[in-house]
């Protein structure tokens, strides 16, 4: 048999189940060492894409056509007990969620040393320092250390290189990474991209990577594809894609995007992406297209070469710029404070069975004021007290020292530094909304549950009224009625990060906490969440602390931005002035890190 020239070669695949596909008719090939990159919105199909070039298929799906080849070799069809060498040893996956790479009863190094046994010939002395070896390239610190910690033991950045050291351990030809670099803050995200780059040029290692973030993609890969509702609409060099952009999902997608050069909020898209059990006769994107023509409805464009190597799938030949939102009425205008925090420190110590330490501090003299209306960012990498200044103030964790003031139009309130000690008023005036709305939504209560809990906390209001206000809520974050008699479950990850923000607002607060809301979510809902937060604080008075890595993110929805760096404010100044004209050395250092869209 004649071997490729390509290291993998997907020819026509489709993936579904009876009525439906997930993967539509996708073709595409990879060489040594190239990376390609896959982008679209929750629910295109990009993850079930990768699970399938391993023969892997979601309950409920199989291979329905086409084939998928590793260096000439059939991969669909073959059993689980054939491919147990060619996964992990020839093709290897970094999940999403790293924590479903690990088991939680064993520890860290215990589970990397397994993947050398199964894909490597090493003695069990060399395959203990190979484990130390895979943790230290990976920029995981004291890899001894780390060796003999429990996954629930590392932060969810460590958990991800922890999981690219076990992807890296039986020496993968093909790498698969499901959106690598969620969760992790900048510095630690482009280090973990220099390192797969690095990779790519030294072993040759080939890579198809699937992101919602097309910054990543553009500083990893060749070439890329924008897959809608299961089926590759646009395909090329990267460069040629991002800067030339064919397709109006592919224009609506690069403007959902922040830019740290723009002022104002992006672009969300438009309406949701169609169901996948009934797709319209005619283009998918038509139903959310701005420049949809008659015969968009009828006729279901192919995947054609438009230019050198770029396919698009579209019905109109000459390329249309998609309308841009203007978004200069959301300018803030200085209102009354409303919130204070002064000389703000937390510590926390760690206690044996006879010695306990000094608190160590992971705030630090933290303080500054927030107005009604205003949106304050918070940016700083992992460890630098972000989310910590945010459950202080919430009441989450005692400060060592310092002091929260809540400000009324008369009257000035100095908080309890515990949630427990505070008046009922004053937990109804600080809500906070978590990273993951998972650890704030109950699984087994409906939405209608979920949001008349704060309603009948916090209001007083009569059960007969709580359907008709949860309603009114819901539609304030753009999901309709329906969806208060669904579980958490039955919505995506951003309509559940919606809910949260519904949830927040039925208790009418003063002050709103963001948490790395947007961390998972992809561009186009991201965009929609960022505008939902600026026109709700402006629309209700309510000053909002925006906590996230991305400064990019912030930039777009904050009026002000305070840099933290190991506890302590090291720069804090009005957003468009900060990103100008930073000052300090390390908001410097944190702007030069910001993954820039290539023009």
């Amino acid at each position: 048999m004649t071997l490729s020239a390509h290291k993998l070669e997907v020819a026509n695949l489709q993936v579904g189940g009876a009525d439906f596909l997930v993967v539509d008719n996708v073709s595409f090939t990879i060489g040594q060492g190239e990376s390609f990159g896959i982008a679209g919105e929750s629910g295109s199909g990009k993850s079930t894409l990768l699970l399938s070039l391993m023969g892997m298929m979601r309950p409920g799906l199989k291979a329905i056509g086409g084939s998928v080849r590793l260096n000439g070799s059939s991969i669909l069809g073959q059993s689980d007990a054939a491919l147990v060498f060619v996964r992990g040893g020839k093709i290897a996956l970094i999940p999403q969620n790293p924590a479903t790479a690990f088991n939680p009863s064993l520890r860290i190094g215990a589970q990397i040393a397994e993947a050398l046994l199964l894909h490597s010939a090493l003695h069990q002395q060399a395959r203990a320092k190979r484990v130390f070896d895979l943790l230290e390239m990976v920029l995981l610190p004291e890899p001894a250390v780390t060796a003999g910690r429990f996954p629930h033991e590392l932060s969810g950045g460590q958990l991800q290189r922890a999981a690219i050291a076990m992807a890296l351990a039986g020496e993968p030809e093909v790498l698969l990474l499901d959106e690598p670099t969620t969760g992790l803050d900048v510095t630690t995200q482009a280090a973990l991209l220099d390192l797969l780059v690095d990779l790519r040029h030294r072993a040759k290692v080939s890579m198809v990577c699937v992101s919602h973030d097309l910054g990543v993609l553009a500083r990893l890969c060749d070439r890329i594809a924008v897959m809608y509702a299961g089926a590759v609409i646009e395909e090329g060099p990267l460069v040629s894609v991002l800067a030339r952009p064919g397709h109006p999902y592919t224009q609506a997608l690069l403007s959902s995007i922040p830019r740290l050069a723009s002022a104002g909020l992006p672009s969300p898209i438009e309406g949701s992406p169609p169901s996948l059990f009934d797709l319209p006769s005619g283009c998918c994107f038509a139903p959310r297209c701005a420049l949809v023509q008659d015969a968009c409805h009828d006729q279901r464009p192919d995947l054609k070469l438009a230019d050198k190597d770029h396919k698009i799938a579209c019905l109109r030949t000459l390329i249309a710029t998609a309308p841009v939102v203007d978004h200069s009425d959301t300018i803030f205008t200085k209102a009354a404070p409303i919130i204070a925090v002064q000389s703000l420190s937390v510590g926390f110590a760690k206690q044996g069975f006879f010695v306990r330490k000094a608190p160590k501090s992971v705030v630090d003299a933290v303080s500054f004021t927030l107005a009604k209306g205003e949106v304050l960012g918070l940016v700083g990498e992992s460890g630098s007290g972000k989310s910590t200044i945010l459950r202080a103030i919430a009441g989450l964790a005692v400060p060592t020292t310092g002091q929260i003031t809540l400000m009324s139009q008369n009257s000035a309130e100095n908080l309890a530094a515990r949630g427990t000690d505070r008046r009922l008023s004053q937990l109804r005036s600080i809500q906070l909304i978590f990273q993951n709305p998972d650890a704030s939504l109950n699984p087994r209560h409906r939405i209608i549950d979920l949001i008349a809990q704060p309603l009948l906390l916090y209001g007083r209001v009569p059960r007969s009224q709580i359907r008709a206000m949860a309603a009114n809520l819901l539609a304030e974050v753009r999901l309709g009625e329906a969806t208060l008699d669904l579980m958490p479950a039955q919505l995506s990850g951003g309509e559940r990060q919606r809910v949260a923000i519904a949830r927040a607002f039925a208790a009418k607060p003063d002050v709103l906490l963001c948490d790395e809301i947007t961390t998972s979510l992809d561009v186009s809902v991201q965009a929609a969440v960022l505008a939902l937060i600026r026109d709700l604080a402006r629309k209700h008075d309510v000053a909002a602390i925006f906590v996230s890595h991305d400064l990019a993110v912030v930039r777009s929805i904050a009026d002000r931005i305070a840099v933290l760096h190991n506890g302590r404010v090291v720069e804090i100044n009005d957003a468009q002035e900060l990103c100008a004209r930073p000052v300090d050395p390390y908001t410097k250092s944190l702007i030069g890190f910001v993954l820039e869209i290539p023009a």
